[in-house]
């Protein structure tokens, strides 16, 4: 079969598509429909069916004989450990996990938060959960006590389930003092914490409200798995919001077991007992999806991975993992891409680790630049991917193929629409434009199975967000253009598009420009406000390390590379060499806010920054250029 007929057959019955993929899916009751459209523009999938997700990711695997395959790898260079959970000895972790939770009043509804490290714990807290239908909610390990207290309060859990402690490459991060501030914060307070003791900080626990991960599970009975109906939510994951407060993205658990489960084979070309790694955490979507549940739903092996790109103990630290654990398809951020590529920028580090299993490399998370791109498939000699999505389809938009047909590569381009998502590009009236012309990106209703059909306890804020501009869409906020071949091309956020005298201009087509530039390691390009042309681009410039040019000399450079490449429309003239970009911990450029810096404007710290030091360099960059003065 060819992209061109899969998706063909979407758009001619995708009802007979989507209860064909179903067919994969171990049910208690199959579904007798696929959407339900009784709400609309609120759909829902498989709502008529009952199905239980842990039994589909674990249980299923041991029945049909592969319990002694690895279903989980843990690799912690931050802790010098490796080791390997079979799916047997998963299902009797989970299991008992599952059995102590019930014993203490945990039930199907009730909500669960999260907050660990990236440890075979944190999964099988995850799985523990799903095994008798309560909904889990992860909270980044480490996260500041205000934003947990903010999604305590928000999500109303019964129990919490923590770590004593996250380990980053020279500190240790302590949670429990971060966990017990936030419950103080809180006006909600859960019954109990569970907290997992690591070797490295052993915690105090609060008398008759935290128990240990071990000792509660000592002698309980195991839980069997609790059926659920369709469209009842999986978990809840919170996603930053543009008043501030966070969104709580609701996951369907029918529609996320099928579409999740189409795509290891449809996209990643991944099945049953290939290794596949998402190198992200848990606490993000790609952790919920391509760490935890998709990996396991197809009887493939994930890596959960406790270190980073660099300093783990160097660039090589990704090839290290996939060479030694034989991974078949790789998932990253360009961030880390660019992190690996500006420590080894000729790529010596690659050949150090021989990785012959690889079949490609997926990136998403951030606009992946043509130039990391191709360092990429340079050194690692295999197909390099991007591919679109969000937090709130939890799964890819737009990607190629791999398990359908490999489609021609077109860098800058994360290829074309999977099935289900019928991608338009609008203008500000809600009108399709042309091929080739930026515009917002929008999907005409209905989503597919296992997007958000709401959010947690805001319905009206749901509507409002995502379907009130462009009605009969989902608004993505991303712009963009479609090219006379159908592929797509995500130039920026909606808000990141600098109107510059009249003229609608993406920042993600000047970075792509300055990524160019062989001293440029990475960048990120704002519009600041100018009272005669609206705005003005800057653009922010990290160079390779050991590149030892003149800063003055290498901004001259990409000035004229800017006019030579997009023309003086673009009004490019200041740039300014900076060490670090400030960014959330998954790894976005938090452009937004250095806006406002530049224009000197209210600001508040990101609760996902990364590093809030990064920002007072930022602001001194700013200054020495006349900008953020007060």
């Amino acid at each position: 079969m060819t992209y061109a007929q899969m998706y063909g057959q979407w758009r001619d019955d995708p009802e007979g598509f989507w209860l064909a993929a179903a067919g994969a899916i171990d049910w208690v009751k199959p579904p007798t429909q696929a959407l339900n459209s009784s709400r609309a523009p609120l759909y829902e999938w498989f709502t008529d069916a009952t199905v239980n997700t842990c039994w589909n990711a674990v249980d299923r695997h041991v029945e049909a004989g592969r319990g002694a395959q690895a279903a989980i790898i843990h690799d912690s260079p931050v802790t010098g450990t490796k080791h390997v959970i079979t799916y047997a000895e998963l299902q009797d972790r989970v299991s008992r996990l599952a059995g102590a939770l019930k014993a203490r009043g945990v039930a199907k509804g009730d909500r669960v938060i999260i907050y660990m490290p990236m440890v075979p714990e944190a999964l099988e807290a995850m799985l523990a959960c799903a095994r008798l239908g309560a909904i889990h909610s992860v909270v980044f390990g480490g996260f500041a006590a205000s934003e947990l207290a903010v999604r305590i309060d928000d999500c109303t859990p019964k129990a919490i389930i923590a770590a004593s402690c996250g380990i980053e490459p020279n500190r240790v991060v302590h949670y429990k003092p971060l966990l017990d501030a936030a419950i103080d914060m809180a006006s909600h307070k859960p019954d109990f914490c569970v907290i997992f003791q690591r070797e490295q900080e052993v915690a105090k626990l609060i008398p008759g409200r935290d128990l240990s991960w071990h000792e509660f599970q000592f002698g309980v009975e195991t839980a069997e798995c609790t059926p659920v109906e369709g469209n009842h939510p999986a978990y809840i994951l919170y996603t930053s919001g543009t008043t501030g407060a966070p969104k709580g993205v609701v996951r369907p658990t029918a529609g996320h077991l099928v579409a999740l489960n189409w795509t290891m084979r449809a996209i990643y070309n991944c099945g049953i007992g290939d290794v596949f790694w998402a190198a992200s955490d848990v606490g993000w979507v790609v952790g919920h999806s391509y760490i935890c549940y998709a990996p396991l739903i197809a009887g493939c092996t994930t890596v959960v991975y406790e270190g980073k790109p660099v300093g783990t103990p160097d660039a090589a630290a990704f090839w290290r993992v996939i060479s030694e654990h034989n991974v078949r398809s790789f998932f990253t951020a360009p961030t880390a891409l660019r992190a690996i590529k500006r420590d080894d920028p000729e790529g010596k580090l690659v050949s150090r680790h021989p990785m012959p299993n690889l079949q490609a490399l997926f990136l998403a998370g951030e606009r992946a630049d043509p130039d990391t791109i191709e360092w990429a498939q340079r050194h690692l000699n295999v197909p390099v991917i991007d591919h679109w999505w969000q937090t709130e389809t939890g799964y890819a938009i737009a990607a190629n193929p791999l398990g359908i047909e490999q489609l021609p590569v077109k860098i800058g381009s994360p290829s074309v629409p999977m099935p289900g998502f019928d991608v338009q590009v609008l203008d500000e009236g809600g009108h399709p434009v042309s091929p080739g012309t930026l515009g917002a990106i929008a999907i005409k209703l209905p989503l597919p199975p296992g997007t958000l059909p709401t959010l947690w306890n805001a319905e009206d804020r749901f509507i409002k967000s995502y379907l009130s501009h462009f009605p009969g869409y989902y608004e993505t906020g991303d712009a963009g253009y479609v090219d006379a071949d159908g592929y797509l091309y995500i130039m920026a956020r909606t808000d990141d598009v600098i109107n510059v005298a009249g003229h609608r201009l993406s920042t993600g087509a000047m970075e792509e420009v300055l990524a160019g530039h062989k001293d440029v390691a990475e960048c990120a390009v704002i519009g600041v406000a100018d009272a005669l042309k609206g705005q003005s681009p800057l653009g922010f410039l990290c160079l390779n390390k050991g590149s030892g040019r003149d800063h003055a000399d290498v901004v001259r450079e990409c000035v004229a590379l800017m006019r030579e490449k997009i023309g003086p429309v673009a009004d490019f003239k200041r740039a300014v060499v900076v060490d670090r970009l400030p960014k959330t911990r998954s790894g976005k450029i938090l452009r937004g806010t250095m806006v406002k810096i530049a224009d000197n404007q209210p600001w508040k710290m990101p609760a996902t920054i990364d590093d809030p030091a990064i920002l007072d360099e930022i602001t001194e960059a700013l200054q020495s250029l006349g900008l953020a003065q007060s």
